[in-house]
């Protein structure tokens, strides 16, 4: 009796590399899709990709004057005040796992599926909190360039415990970005869990005859004073002014407000999958990795809600 000719589903174009080289495709894509669904941040601040070198280099030019001028007097130009803000490449981040064949085969479910999703989410997550974190120092910072405005920090006890508090928070934090000239498009407002239901549960902020975005009873908030309500455990909360990047000491920080303009990521290596069979050790090692950096390069366009 003759063998089966298997078609091997994982082989690539029947090349005898392997019948598991098209399956690990999957992988890439869990870690990509639970990237993306990990980060709130991802798409509401700026990115720049670099090809080469460890930091990036925003220019940063603040406004013209004008004043009338008298007949005869020669036009002879007037300064613009000039800045830059580098941000340096953190270093390699990276999240990897190491699954055995024999484990592999004994398990009942998809385990290199799981490890893939949970890559994902740890990469994305951290990424949210060093963006945040660096929101937190813009709005503690002075202006950068001569001139401008530095951020804003504001300070109410009932912060934490108060919706209705916080709605007004926003409010004055919306003036604070007015005053700057920050844009009125694109900001948004960053707030844990507690908060953000305090604020769902304050049917002012929800009530339709009023103007206001959100359901009572899916509990959510969308947009308060023109600024996009974002819920997210991303938020620094605690004292991190020991961290290797970004440290910030965010014990009393309850909300941050935030223009898309105010934080910026650089990228050197985006998110990346790498694989290998180990035969030493008869399992597969799988490294998901980015190499970023992350910075404040607008101090006007960041404001911190605070409880002291």
């Amino acid at each position: 009796m003759a063998n089966a000719t298997v078609s091997f589903s994982g082989e690539s174009n029947n090349d005898g590399g392997g019948n598991t080289v098209l399956h690990l495709k999957v992988f890439a894509g869990e870690v990509l899709t639970a990237f993306e669904q990990a980060s709130v941040t991802r798409d509401k601040h700026m990115i720049r990709s670099i090809k080469s070198g460890k930091s990036a280099q925003f220019p940063l030019v603040w406004k013209s004057s004008s004043a009338y001028h008298t007949a005869g007097t020669e036009i002879v130009g007037t300064v613009i005040n000039h800045a830059e803000k580098v941000i340096t490449i953190d270093g390699l981040l990276i999240s990897d796992h190491f699954v055995g064949n024999l484990d592999e085969a004994m398990n009942h479910y998809d385990i290199r599926n799981l490890y893939a999703k949970e890559a994902g989410i740890s990469l994305g997550t951290q990424w949210d909190k060093n963006v945040l974190q660096e929101g937190v120092l813009g709005a503690r910072s002075s202006a950068i360039v001569t001139g401008a405005n530095g951020g804003s920090s504001l300070t109410n006890a009932s912060y934490g415990t108060s919706g209705s508090a916080l709605a007004s928070g926003l409010f004055d934090s919306a003036e604070q970005l007015d005053e700057a000239n920050v844009p009125e498009d694109s900001r948004y407002m960053y707030v844990r869990p507690a908060q953000y239901y305090l604020m769902a549960e304050t049917t002012d902020l929800i009530n339709r005859d009023w103007g206001g975005r959100g359901a009572f009873a899916e509990g959510t908030v969308m947009k308060v004073a023109g600024i996009h309500v974002v819920k997210t455990n991303n938020l620094p909360i605690t004292d991190l002014s020991g961290a290797t990047f970004h440290g910030v000491n965010a014990s009393t920080v309850k909300a941050l407000v935030m223009h898309q303009t105010g934080v910026a990521t650089v990228k050197l290596l985006d998110l990346a999958i790498e694989t290998e069979y180990d035969i030493r050790r008869q399992g597969w090692l799988i490294v998901a990795k980015y190499a970023m950096g992350n910075g404040f390069v607008r101090p006007e366009a960041c404001v911190e809600l605070k409880t002291s």
